[in-house]
Formats: C-alpha cells, structure tokens, sequence
C-alpha cells in the first residue's frame, strides 16, 4: 500500500473513476447566478447570431471579458445542443486537465511519487472541486495559467533537452497567450511578474536566456492578438474601456464595489485547500529551502507563484473568490513535494483536522437553517438540503478517521488516497444537495412555464432587475427596465436595448395593451407590490419566492 502510485493499473483506474465522477455532476444541477447564468447565456446569444467577435449579453455589448469561454460554451452549444451539461463542460475540461496535467508536470520535474500525490492534492482540494464544476471564468483562466506554469517547470529542469527546452517554453508562451483571452492582461503579467522574481531571489539571471523569448513572443501575439484587433475594428470603444476601466481602474479604485480586507484571501485558503490544510505551513517553509545541486529552482519559482498571486490580489480593490483560483495548482505541488517526505506525525495532522472539520460540520449544521432564510417561503428547500450537508460531514469524519489509521499503520499512499476520496465525495455530496434551492435561485421553473408562451418578437421586460439564468432558460433576451449595473458602458452605447424610468416603461406597456400586443414582465416582490399597489395594469402569470412574471393580457 505504500506503492500505490507505481501500479499503472490503480493509477489508471483512480483517473478514470475521478475523470467520469467530475464529467458527469456537470448536468445535474441548475445554471446559479449570477455567473453561471451570464456566461451561458452570452454564449448562447453568440452561437444564435453566429458573432464570434462582438461579444454581448442579453443583446447588448459587454466587454468585460476576453472571449475564450464564450467560444468554447458556444462551440460546445453547437455541437451538443444546449444544456447545463453543456455550459459547464469547459470549466469541467479545464478543472480535470488541470489536475491531469499539473500531476504530469509535477512527475517530470520532482518524480513519480511526487506526481502522483500532486494530482491527488489538487483534485480533492475543496475550492479546485467546487470551481471546476461552476460555470465562471476563473477556471477557465487558471486552467490556461497552469499550463503556462507546468510547461515552464518542465523546460527549465535541469536535464531538459535543447529540444525539451524550446517546444515546453512554446507551450507556455500558448498558454498564457490562452489565459489572456481567458480573462485578461492577467493571465501574462502574473507570470511575468513571478518569473522576475524568481530570477532576482534565486540569481538566475540565464533563465532569460532560455525562454525563447523571440519565438515565443510571436507565437504569444499569434494567438491573443487577431480578437483584440477585430474587436476593436467594429467597436472603438471597446480598448478604452477593456484595457482601462476593467484593469487599470478594476485593480486600483472602489468602483466595482468588491473590495475586502487585505486578508481577504488568506481566510479563503483555510476552507479552500481542505483536506490538506495542516500540512500547508510546512509545504511553504519546505518550498523556500534551496537545492544547492540544482541551477533552476522549481520549489522556489512555485512558492513565488503563490506568494506573489495571493498579494498581488490582496493589494487589489476589486476582490472576488475565484481571483485566488490560480495558486492552487502551485500549492498541490508544495505539498504533494512536502507529503512525499512528511513524517507520520505530520501525515497524522492532517487526518485528524478533517475528523474535526467533520464532526465541527455535524455540531453546527442544523443551527445554521435560521440564519440562512432571507426569502419567504424557502425555509423548506434549506431543511431538504441540511441531509445532504450532514451526510458530507459524516463522510469527511469517517474518511479522515480512515486515513488516520493507515498514517498509524505507515501506508502513505492509502493515506492519501482516502483522504482525498473522502474529501472529493463531501464536496460532491454539498454541491449535488444544492439543486432544489439553486433551482428557485436560478428561476428556472418558472422560466420553463413561460418559455412556451414566448414568440420570438414577444416583448419581455425586466424591471428593475436582471434574472441572469432565468434569461439563459428562457432562450430570450429582455429589454431592462430602470436597471444599469454591468449594462452601464453597453447601454450607453446603445440607449435603444432599455427604458431608463418606470414612466417610460408604463407608456410602452399601455401602448401594447392599445394595441393588443401581449408582453410579460419579470419583477422583483418589492416591485410587484409596488405596481398592484397602484393599480398597474396586469395579470400574474407564474410566481415564485423571489420573483413574479405578470402579462398584459
């Protein structure tokens, strides 16, 4: 049991049992929003029209975003229909080949065992699991970033061949050149940012040399820049506005309201890295102590990596969760590199702070019910997910008590493997448990009894409000009422796509009433109440806790 990961056969059959679990828990929950709503739903908007290069979402601009999970969501759409499945299947393809091949990497560089447990690491990590199965942009990018780090690694070893050398460093120059369609100028100023770095602290000047830094940079433009060019052709203010307000202004001012403390981050490691948190301080200490035979430093160029993403983030105003996604992959290797030479103690740490992570879970789920209820009526839909929840804690204790015995016993591998299976069947369990209330939050019931009564040129409106999966589900864009938001640039573009006050809206839908047109309308509680309250024009067609779609007919 402690070569485990020399036996082909397990190893084999672990990849494809973890390969087949993570493929097929894509389809079988709603699309939440608001992420996993917009991005499927600009997808679908850009495989209808069949423009791949003006990006919108609900018919209007929106240049937030580079557009390669646009492309890859739309060409999925088109060849397997639409779905949830199908929405979620790159972040899927990204979340599992990172796993697969940041493992790869971490096998040419710091051995096979060390390769194996990477992969172990990374896919049973609590945060990697949960964004590998949501529809968002953050997986995709660190998908493309991890590439970039595992082909650095690879080509920079000391024993790589000229050639190893030369096609690993193209790879990563694709790599990031992928990651800045992915989500940004992020995806090479972070890994520039950390290359410098590295060669200062280590004084490994000559690793400039051995970028292919001419080849590489032509193949970097190759790829990233055709878009931006096109883009930029049918929309001149799109540079303005990608490269200034959604970087420069994003990272350095308020105005996107996402700011958090400077530890932001760092309190998210703590759940996120689960169940491998107890080893992580001394899986960092390990990566800061150089190898005096060796003349490239991967350890330190990893802690580098980790350390310089998670501050650099920090120091941003704009904070979101899935903006940490990128150290994980570096993370798994430290401490796969770590775990491979830990002592029992340390390997019995670990175990025993997912028995209490389990046990702590089966303490203080069942108070949380109350706390959790902010709408009328899904006080119910809470209660039916709390089984599920417990269940995961049961799981997480049981599994960590396993592993603990087989660190007693000095069968590393086992260890590993059952703490990782343990963690990977909770997240799962907490994630699958969700549908029934991320149904209601996605509206997707309702969107499935209005679809039906929908013409292609019904007019829908959405007042004060935008149901970002309930568009996606209802395969029709809708003209905003009095709501700006993230609409704000696009519809100053084009004021035409939205009724900027409620009197504007109330002489549109009289108008249709004139003229015997039916139109819908999606409303808020608050809205609703407020419009019956003066005696609005309308009809309630379906309902829900959080929503109400009336007529004019």
């Amino acid at each position: 049991m402690n070569d485990l990961y020399n036996s082909k056969k397990f190893v084999w059959t672990l990849a494809a049992l973890f390969a087949l679990a993570w493929l097929y828990v894509l389809g079988i929950r709603s699309l939440v929003p608001p992420d996993e709503g917009r991005y499927a739903e600009m997808a679908r908007e850009m495989w209808a029209s069949g423009d791949w290069i003006t990006t919108r979402l609900n018919g209007i601009k929106y240049f937030e975003k580079p557009p390669l999970q646009t492309w890859m969501n739309a060409l999925t759409f088109s060849v397997f229909g639409l779905g949830e499945w199908q929405a979620r299947l790159w972040t899927g393809l990204c979340g599992l080949g990172g796993v697969l091949f940041t493992g790869y990497a971490a096998r040419r560089v710091f051995g096979a065992r060390a390769g194996f447990y990477t992969a172990v690491v990374l896919g049973s990590s609590l945060f990697w699991i949960a964004s590998g199965q949501i529809n968002s942009l953050d997986m995709g990018l660190t998908g493309m970033m991890s590439l970039a780090l595992g082909s650095l690694l690879i080509a920079q070893r000391d024993d790589a061949t000229p050639d190893e050398r030369r096609n690993w460093m193209l790879l990563c120059w694709a790599g990031m050149a992928l990651a800045v369609l992915a989500k940004g100028l992020i995806g090479v100023v972070l890994p520039g940012a950390v290359l410098v770095l590295y060669s200062a602290l280590s004084r490994d000047l000559a690793i400039w040399k051995r970028l292919h830094l001419a080849k590489g940079l032509l193949l970097f433009f190759a790829i990233a820049t055709p878009w931006f060019v096109l883009v930029a052709l049918r929309n001149p203010e799109q540079p303005h506005f990608f490269f200034i307000h959604e970087h420069w202004e994003r990272f350095f001012l308020k105005t996107h309201h996402r700011e958090g403390p400077w530890y932001y981050f760092l309190l998210l490691l703590i759940p996120g890295v689960m169940p491998w948190l107890g080893l992580l301080p001394q899986a960092l200490l390990n990566g800061a102590r150089r190898d005096a035979q060796l003349r490239f430093q991967p350890k330190l160029l990893l802690l580098v990596w980790v350390l310089f993403i998670t501050c650099f983030f920090s120091y941003s105003s704009s904070k979101l969760p899935g903006y940490i996604l990128p150290v994980y992959p570096a993370l798994a290797m430290l401490l796969a590199i770590y775990l491979e030479g830990a002592s029992r103690l340390n390997r019995m740490l670990a175990a025993v702070l997912l028995v209490l992570v389990g046990l702590g879970g089966l303490a203080v789920i069942p108070h949380m019910i109350s706390a959790a209820v902010r709408h009328p009526g899904e006080r119910a839909l809470l209660e039916a997910y709390q089984p599920w929840v417990l269940t995961a804690a049961i799981i997480a204790a049981a599994g960590g008590a396993l592993a603990l015995l087989h660190a007693r016993q000095l069968r590393r591998d086992l260890m590993v493997v059952t703490l990782a299976v343990a963690s990977f069947a909770s997240v799962q369990l907490i994630l699958s448990g969700f549908e029934p209330y991320g149904e209601v939050r996605a509206g997707k019931a309702m969107a499935q009894k209005l679809k039906p009564m929908l013409k292609p040129d019904t007019p829908v409106y959405s007042v004060h409000v935008y149901e970002q999966s309930m568009t996606y589900y209802l395969g029709h864009t809708v003209t905003l009422v009095d709501y700006w938001d993230e609409f704000t640039f696009g519809l100053r573009q084009q004021p035409e796509l939205s009724i900027p006050d409620m009197h504007g809206f109330a002489n549109r839908w009289n108008a249709h009433i004139a003229r015997k047109e039916q139109a819908f309308a999606i409303l808020g509680l608050d809205t609703y109440a407020s419009l019956k309250s003066n005696g609005f024009p309308m009809r309630v067609v379906v309902a829900d806790t959080r929503r109400v779609v009336i007529t004019n007919m």
